[in-house]
């Protein structure tokens, strides 16, 4: 449907050079949507999409919605009263009386014989386009590539319609001068073979008892969802405790979304709960063992972000008994923060690798520097760092000063994640050596750093608010780290690192000095390795 409201309004647009611009292009036009395949694609389609907008009336448990969700709905439901008149009066006029289905003709219509309609024809082409933007929004807006076109796509989206709207005025405006020559008119409902009153009568009851099918249709989907509301409320329930505290009671056949979205307990659902992303996800806390079993469909999009099995999608989660649930993500979330997320940014405990950098002497280094020149200086220098962590594996997920932060093994655990911490920061070294060579005229001495890695347990999850939301980790180890960089100083060194990490890369340290560091709240003291040289241990 989009492609051939896209190609329709084209041609509407073709109205602003001429007439005769528009019949030429409808010929093409015609060509592929009057083919046999055309055909049947189109009125293929327009049938699957109403009866999915009647499926999706009657499954619908409740109206409360975002407000683009509704419009969406209701503008899908007003295609078809405007657009089964239009069919009438072009696709099936042709049929039957062999009318010569023109843009002359269609415009003369509805500028001339009936201008009350060309108000309605411009409502349609609006109500269309809409609902079609809304939809591919909808559906795109999940997509990593998406942010980038939408400047774009707004432009075109504006564009296309306003295009069509003028070259449909302006061809009624020559229509109207045509219209006074002696003659014109005549003998243009002649050559086009138009309909005689009693074949415009005939094509009028026909077009009165689709109208009657169509809403006879909506009522029995209504009187059908009212039916099973009765029933349902007669008959099963169950019960929702919410982690907050907060206790719903709602209909079997509901979903834990709907149910939340009834009770006004905000519940966010970025695709609109169709299944199609994970942010309406909740993690079981109480009765997962009397769920039902999760769909394919279901089971694909929590592989996809990695989620542990006692965590569900809640647009798809329809319990038959009481349960007990957390919901995972804040509800204002927004479509773009979707595509990047795993589970664990809802909160997890996982043994990674933390590594701490910092610039030293770098109070000195920018002292009778210009603000320009000390930004210009951390810049390189972050990308140099930054680039060296992506490459290896690792996230970046703190600058702050002269000092880096970046997390390791998130998604391949701690083992990996140590090799991957130090091949990082071999990197790093090398980067910031080659940073100073080409530096080496602005610059007292060489630019040097200290680095302080440990791995151990850790609590990773997106924290933050607003803008300031990104994923980084907390707890012991990541004090740990912090502390180690910061050692590199007393020891002057250029890295210092937990035993725990060489043994977990599986790297040799024994040449390396060994010291133990006594840290509070642990019994037992750390064994650290101080290392003057990185590259002896790659």
């Amino acid at each position: 449907h989009a492609l051939f409201t896209t190609t329709h309004l084209m041609n509407h647009a073709l109205g602003l050079i001429s007439l005769e611009a528009m019949d030429a292009g409808r010929v093409w036009f015609l060509w592929v949507w009057r083919s046999l395949l055309g055909t049947v694609v189109l009125y293929g389609a327009l049938a699957a999409h109403m009866a999915l907008t009647f499926v999706a009336l009657y499954q619908r448990r409740h109206f409360r919605m975002r407000f683009w969700e509704a419009l969406q709905i209701a503008l899908g439901l007003l295609i078809l009263p405007f657009l089964i008149p239009h069919i009438i009066g072009t696709r099936l006029a042709h049929l039957w009386f062999e009318m010569v289905d023109s843009y002359t003709l269609m415009t003369l219509f509805y500028w001339e014989i009936r201008p009350e309609l060309w108000m309605l024809q411009s409502l349609l082409l609006t109500i269309v386009w809409l609902h079609g933007c809304i939809g591919l929004h909808g559906w795109l807006r999940l997509k990593s590539w998406y942010p980038r076109t939408i400047p774009l796509g707004c432009v075109l989206a504006v564009l296309l319609p306003v295009l069509a709207l003028l070259g449909f005025m302006q061809a009624g405006q020559e229509v109207s001068r045509l219209a006074q020559q002696s003659g014109w008119l005549q003998q243009t409902l002649e050559a086009a073979k138009a309909p005689s009153p009693s074949q415009i009568a005939a094509l009028e009851r026909v077009q009165n008892n689709l109208m009657m099918a169509l809403a006879a249709c909506i009522g029995l989907t209504l009187i059908a969802r009212a039916a099973r509301s009765v029933y349902e409320r007669r008959h099963q329930t169950f019960r929702i405790t919410y982690a907050d505290g907060q206790d719903i009671r709602a209909m079997v056949g509901l979903t834990v979304l709907e149910a939340s979205r009834r009770a006004r307990i905000p519940h966010v659902a970025v695709c609109g709960g169709r299944g199609r992303c994970s942010t309406c996800r909740v993690r079981v806390l109480y009765g997962f063992d009397a769920l039902p079993d999760s769909s394919a469909e279901e089971r694909r999009v929590l592989q996809r972000v990695g989620a542990p099995p006692d965590v569900r999608l809640a647009c798809q989660l329809q319990p038959t008994s009481d349960v007990s649930v957390a919901i995972l993500l804040p509800a204002s979330i927004q479509a773009s923060e979707v595509s990047v997320h795993s589970d664990y940014a809802a909160g997890q405990e996982r043994e990674i690798a933390v590594l701490f950098a910092d610039l030293r002497r770098f109070t000195q280094i920018t002292e009778h520097k210009l603000p320009y020149d000390v930004v210009f200086l951390l810049n390189r220098y972050f990308e140099v760092i930054g680039s060296a962590i992506e490459r290896a594996g690792g996230i970046a997920n703190q600058f702050t000063g002269d000092g880096v932060m970046a997390l390791f093994g998130v998604n391949t655990g701690s083992a990996e994640g140590c090799r991957q911490a130090l091949v990082a920061a071999r990197e790093m070294v090398q980067g910031l050596a080659q940073l100073s060579e080409a530096l080496d005229a602005e610059l007292e001495a060489p630019l040097r750093m200290g680095i302080g890695i440990h791995c151990g347990p850790t609590v990773v999850g997106r924290m933050g608010r607003g803008v300031a939301l990104y994923l980084t980790a907390v707890g012991d180890t990541v004090h740990v780290a912090s502390r180690l960089q910061e050692l590199t100083k007393d020891y002057r060194c250029q890295m210092v690192i937990s035993e725990s990490v060489a043994e977990r890369a599986g790297v040799d340290v024994t040449a390396c000095p060994r010291h133990e560091l006594t840290v509070r709240n642990r019994q037992e003291p750390i064994v650290i390795r101080t290392i003057d040289d990185i590259d002896m241990l790659l």
